[in-house]
């Protein structure tokens, strides 16, 4: 379970890869178009794809000639139990943290620090 908690928090650690998440909440979403809103090439989203998928975070399958993704219902079930263990956290509310990141990536969010 290691590996695996090990996998999930280093892809989780970067921010295009939440914002990938993010997007996955809505829907399955074709490889072009997880990258249409992001300024990096194409090669770049498919790295960021593959180690999320390798993390368990996401699956990606062929529908005919295009790949798809689609977030893992239960991925991030063994790291909440993780961090439930510690006593300081509550169960992870799926749609808090989906509300959380949605005002974390938004591009009006202001994250320097505060005087």
């Amino acid at each position: 379970m290691s590996d695996r908690l090990d996998l999930a928090f280093a892809a989780l650690a970067d921010p295009t890869r939440r914002a990938i998440l993010t997007m996955l909440l809505e829907d399955d979403m074709a490889v072009t178009d997880v990258a249409e809103p992001f300024d990096i090439s194409l090669a770049a989203i498919s790295k960021h794809l593959t180690i999320l998928t390798r993390a368990g975070l996401i699956a990606q399958e062929k529908r005919g000639r295009v790949k798809w993704c689609k977030l893992e219902p239960d991925a991030l079930r063994a790291a909440s139990v993780w961090m439930q263990g510690f006593g300081q956290f509550e169960p992870v509310n799926l749609d808090a943290f989906e509300r959380f990141l949605e005002v974390e990536l938004s591009p009006e969010a202001d994250h320097s620090p505060q005087e």
